[in-house]
């Protein structure tokens, strides 16, 4: 009678339990479902307009020229309203071939400015950088599902008016019977309905929260960035994500959710009942019965006996488990002391290949900044001992910037390894350190100390071979400056001194070679 009782009141607790239960995981789940759906929104759309400025503003004075001829010619600027990643090739394409035809061995932003071109030049140029800029949009904007992404600039007559500049939604005009994209347009920004973008435009700072609109699309907000290219404030992008009216859907979703989860509770709470019923008292007359038997026999088996009893973990079963597990700790101490001694090897081992990892350069397989700041500690200390024979070659690639921005970083990439891959070869009894972006050191020793003018020389011969040889493409022929220092203690103080010698006259040597260009 008493098993009975205590199993209704189990059962009458257990009803409870999951009816209160059930109705604040649903109110929880459905309100931090919409919270969370909405906060995603907004981080995936300040990420978006994150991504844009960046763009923007990694072409610097290129964005700047393309702007000012965008707000002087606006729609008289022919684009093709259906371009894509083929044709934007072919308009890149046409845009060097002007530059080429016009100035020949010059390049735009090095000797070239771009009010020196000429009207099809700068038409060339536009088209091509128009739809280069387009493209980020549009993909930015179908990658991340968004309502609309946008760069404006506000008229300065005084208006709430804006002209659009980049729009991932393509407007279409006609132009001698061909279709074009209707740039230009300009729209106006009332500042009652928009009064976090003027806040943003005004202020300079990107906006905090969001603006909420009805448009054709849907609800939506917007986050707005302002793009700044040589502390000249030049425009602001807005990015808008469509507010879906999900409430519906997470209902619908929840309520399922919800059903499952009772169904499993119900099913749960009905085993939970049975196993007490059935295990709860035959568990308990176990475990005192095997308590009796240890006290008499001091037979670690019983702790094995005790383990194969244990089939879930309610209290009983953790009880009987941790019992069995005093008996049976002796006994496996010295096996544990011998797996964690094992296992702080594996550690070990595991932490001296990340630290390998840590000095590599990703790119090129050399040793970087990091393995350079290790081996200047060395020598450091090598020349407090009075070890002085030593020097450092400093190397530059020349026209970095300019590989990167006219054929890509991946060829830019290309130039690097190839540099560093002439330079192991020459210096192949010095460790090579790649520091920066376009700069590699050489720590000079031994053989290669001793024979420092005829690697130099011979470093040189290599890099004009290569750029004598016509089968090769322009990032393929591999230009940089060199200078090196030897340790002098009339003129040295330390190590940092030796490094600024190398390094002036590396930037000699790059001079010298600008100037024989001119």
């Amino acid at each position: 009678m008493k098993k009975d009782t205590l199993a209704v009141k189990f059962t009458q607790l257990f009803a409870s339990f999951t009816v209160i239960t059930l109705a604040v995981t649903f109110v929880i789940s459905f309100i931090s479902q919409i919270q969370f759906y909405r906060s995603q929104r907004e981080e995936s759309v300040q990420f978006v307009a994150s991504y844009l400025e960046s763009t923007l503003v990694a072409d610097d004075m290129y964005f700047v020229w393309y702007q000012k001829y965008f707000l002087e010619k606006g729609g008289a600027i022919l684009v093709p309203h259906d371009f894509d990643d083929l044709t934007m090739q072919d308009a890149r394409h046409e845009y060097e071939d002007c530059l080429s035809k016009e100035f020949p061995g010059r390049v735009l932003g090095v000797d070239l400015d771009f009010e020196e071109l000429s009207e099809n030049g700068k038409s060339t140029y536009e088209v091509y950088s128009h739809e280069f800029y387009q493209a980020a949009f549009e993909k930015a904007h179908n990658i991340f599902d968004l309502a609309y992404t946008y760069y404006v600039v506000p008229k300065d007559d005084g208006t709430d008016d804006v002209i659009f500049i980049l729009d991932c939604k393509r407007d279409e005009k006609t132009v001698g019977g061909k279709k074009y994209l209707d740039l230009g347009r300009t729209m106006t920004f009332d500042r009652k309905n928009h009064k976090r973008f003027w806040e943003s435009w005004e202020t300079g700072k990107r906006s905090v929260g969001t603006e909420i609109f009805e448009k054709e699309v849907g609800r939506t907000f917007a986050y707005y960035t302002p793009v700044f290219i040589n502390g000249q404030k030049m425009g602001i992008i807005g990015v808008e994500v469509e507010v879906s009216s999900i409430t519906n859907a997470i209902l619908n979703a929840t309520l399922r959710q919800m059903l499952m989860i009772g169904l499993v509770i119900v099913v749960f709470v009905g085993f939970l009942l049975f196993i007490i019923r059935k295990n709860y008292i035959r568990k308990l007359v176990y475990l005192q019965s095997a308590i009796d038997d240890y006290s008499r026999t001091k037979n670690s088996d019983i702790a094995y006996n005790l383990l194969g009893q244990v089939k879930n973990k309610d209290e009983i079963s953790m009880i009987m488990s941790k019992f069995a597990n005093m008996i049976y700790e002796l006994e496996n101490y010295m096996d544990h002391l011998s797996r964690t001694r094992q296992d702080l090897q594996e550690s070990q081992k595991a932490a001296m290949e990340l630290s390998e990892l840590a000095v590599k350069d990703a790119l090129t397989g050399i040793r970087n900044k990091m393995g350079y700041d290790k081996e200047v500690k060395k020598c450091v200390q090598e020349i407090a001992d009075g070890k002085t024979d030593i020097g450092v070659a400093m190397i530059d690639l020349n026209y970095l910037k300019k590989i990167n921005d006219t054929y890509g970083h991946d060829k830019g990439n290309v130039a690097i390894v190839t540099l560093c891959q002439i330079v192991c070869h020459i210096f192949d009894h010095s460790p090579v350190f790649r520091i920066g972006g376009d700069e590699f050191v050489v720590v000079l020793r031994g053989h290669d100390l001793e024979h420092i003018d005829d690697l130099i020389e011979e470093f040189r011969r290599q890099l004009k071979e290569r750029q004598d040889n016509e089968e090769l493409q322009y990032w393929e022929k591999t230009s940089a400056a060199i200078g090196y220092a030897v340790y002098d203690s009339a003129v040295d103080s330390d190590f940092d001194s030796l490094f600024k010698r190398a390094d002036e006259a590396m930037y000699k040597n790059k001079e010298a070679m600008k100037a024989a260009r001119e």
